[in-house]
């Protein structure tokens, strides 16, 4: 038996691709200006003129900081991201919050 075999590696089971954060950042990045609504400063989002998504690299994952609602000094909520699933739920996150806040316009 092999190491590979040993671990579960083997055997039919196989490893997710790595996360790479920097990859991970832009992906989320466009996932965000798909949105609409929000407009792109750096690496942040606003909505309005009001910052409501900042994203950062901290080591080996994605932090996103996204605020319960839009203000001029908003309560933010941390979020990290350390493989593709987590940053598959911040995307959606943040799709609701953006649909909430179209919403509460009309």
């Amino acid at each position: 038996m092999t190491d590979d075999a040993a671990d579960g590696a083997g055997a039919g089971f196989f490893a997710p691709p790595p996360f790479r954060p920097a990859e991970a950042l832009l992906q989320l990045q466009r996932t965000l200006r798909g949105l609409g609504g929000l407009t792109e400063r750096g690496n942040q989002f606003l909505w309005k003129g009001r910052p409501v998504v900042a994203l950062a690299i901290e080591g080996e994952a994605l932090q996103l900081r996204i605020a319960r609602r839009p203000a001029a000094s908003p309560e933010w909520e941390s979020r990290m991201a350390k493989n593709a699933a987590e940053l598959r739920r911040l995307g959606d996150d943040v799709k609701l919050r953006v649909a909430r806040w179209k919403d509460a316009e009309d």
